[in-house]
């Protein structure tokens, strides 16, 4: 599978900026929202919540067991990598539909 050869970065300012812009928004209102669904994510997230967004994906905790992994300057010394949550996410039919589109 190919890799796209360079990937722009949206960040959360230029995210604001767009919506502001595209519907006519305070970005001051834009950003108030925005955070505040970020914020409600984190929240739900952390109390084991599943986020799911129909077309766009779901997002969910996961625990990644513990597993042994190796120093590349060092590889026979075993470094014990615990055990931990994370957060792992899907993409939705639609989103994914898009991206496969997009691949050269």
């Amino acid at each position: 599978m190919s890799t796209l050869t360079k990937q722009n970065t949206m960040t959360k300012k230029k995210l604001i900026n767009a919506i502001s812009a595209e519907k006519s928004i305070h970005p001051n209102d834009v950003r108030q929202v925005i955070q505040a669904f970020l914020d409600r994510m984190t929240d739900a997230l952390s109390e084991g919540e599943r986020l799911e967004f129909r077309d766009f994906g779901v997002f969910e905790v996961v625990e990644r067991k513990q597993k042994i992994g190796r120093n590349p300057k060092n590889a026979s010394v075993p470094i014990v990598i615990p055990a931990r949550f994370a957060v792992k996410f899907t993409a939705g039919k639609k989103m994914r539909k898009r991206i496969e589109s997009k691949a050269p």
